[in-house]
């Protein structure tokens, strides 16, 4: 399933095989465990990573995975009938947010090849990503180590530092194909400081 969507949408899917659970738990990690959050998973593709999520999410939480490939999104309505999954594009996160009924969520975990996106295209999506978590959430999302040095991931980089306060970056993992290192980031940084 995971080859012919990413022969289907090659611009869409930047990956040669869905994450690792390793990798899956680490971007998980910023997914609160108590209480009633309510988490996004943007680009969630077959569920490696939604698994994790939903291993952390308290029993009162709220799980929305976007997909904007239709076969991706019907597969893991069948496979995880908990998560409320949403056709659409991230770059709209806002709009498919407020059709669920949600305007702040606790956290966002993204899936989403970056580095395959222009400036613009990454600029819009997390813009959409820091106004869904205000300032108390906190998103996570990973980078290839063999990529770290692509245009696109250096741009990506240097715009989590110029939009996020904070941006922790975890050791690599290794137990994934490609290997891989995660960023969490915390507090966006209002347009005014940018």
């Amino acid at each position: 399933m995971f080859v012919s969507a990413a022969l289907r949408n090659p611009g869409l899917i930047g990956a040669v095989a869905p994450s690792s659970a390793e990798l899956g738990a680490v971007l998980a990690s910023v997914v609160p465990t108590s209480g009633t959050p309510t988490v996004v998973e943007l680009g969630a593709g077959t569920g490696a990573v939604t698994a994790q999520v939903a291993r952390r999410l308290p029993a009162q939480g709220q799980h929305f995975a976007v997909e904007i490939d239709p076969v991706l999104a019907e597969h893991l309505r069948h496979t995880c009938p908990d998560v409320t999954v949403i056709d659409g594009d991230a770059a709209e996160l806002s709009a498919l947010l407020t059709a669920e009924g949600v305007s702040r969520v606790d956290a966002v975990v993204s899936g989403l090849p970056w580095s395959l996106f222009g400036e613009t295209g990454q600029r819009r999506i997390l813009a959409q990503v820091t106004q869904a978590m205000g300032q108390n959430g906190a998103f996570s999302t990973f980078a290839y180590r063999h990529a770290a040095f692509l245009a696109g991931a250096v741009r990506f980089r240097a715009l989590l530092h110029e939009l996020f306060d904070e941006v922790l970056v975890s050791r690599t993992v290794w137990r994934n194909l490609p290997p891989a290192h995660v960023y969490v980031c915390r507090r966006p940084r209002s347009l005014g400081e940018v």
